[in-house]
């Protein structure tokens, strides 16, 4: 009796480990914004371009700009590299930080139309593209959420009025697949550009 006990609590021990790995490695939601003035957008030609102009080279970004573009050119636009050839530009911008697992520290998406980047965002440890990595000190030992934003503005390069403007946000386990910044990205792209333009306003959810 004793022995059966013994299995039986060892089987709901290894069960319960299983549940939380799975909940650990599941996709995580993306929680989506978007402004734009609710008129047409005429797909044309596109240049992704980082909010930070010293980050135009740099190999990270050209990373995350390629997966933007693809979004892009599935939406029917032509993304160029010439930038004085494009009348818009997707001004785009990464961010990542790092919170205790279970810390809520809220997110502010509610800031309009080219009303700039992550207002109210920065709870934690900031990293933006090219940034160095850190943690909060003596925390290395706690598990860790990495929070992955994206933020992207379609502008007119002859006005510099912001035609669009969506940001996309997303919590993952440090450590899991989906916390990989590629692969973050990736996910909150697709997220972002769901139904394209969408609802000017509007935070919604994406599973």
């Amino acid at each position: 009796m004793k022995f059966a006990s013994s299995l039986l609590g060892r089987a709901m021990i290894g069960g319960v480990a299983l549940a939380l790995a799975g909940c650990a490695s599941q996709m995580p939601e993306a929680r989506i914004t978007r402004f734009h003035l609710g008129q047409p957008i005429a797909p044309g030609e596109v240049t992704v371009e980082p909010r930070d102009p010293t980050l135009a080279g740099d190999l990270e970004f050209r990373t995350y700009a390629a997966i933007v573009q693809a979004e892009f050119t599935r939406l029917g636009f032509h993304p160029v590299e010439n930038l004085p050839r494009s009348e818009l530009v997707a001004v785009t911008e990464v961010s990542r930080s790092w919170r205790p697992t279970g810390q809520y520290s809220g997110s502010s998406m509610s800031i309009g139309l080219g009303g700039g980047s992550g207002g109210g965002w920065h709870g934690g440890t900031s990293v933006g593209l090219g940034g160095s990595i850190s943690f909060p000190l003596g925390k290395q030992k706690e598990r860790m959420d990495v929070i992955t934003r994206l933020s992207v503005q379609l502008k007119r390069r002859s006005d510099g009025t912001v035609i669009w403007e969506g940001r996309a946000e997303s919590v993952a386990r440090d450590g899991t697949p989906y916390a990989q910044p590629e692969a973050a990205v990736r996910r909150l792209a697709g997220a972002l550009f769901q139904g394209f333009p969408g609802r000017s306003g509007e935070i919604i959810t994406v599973r």
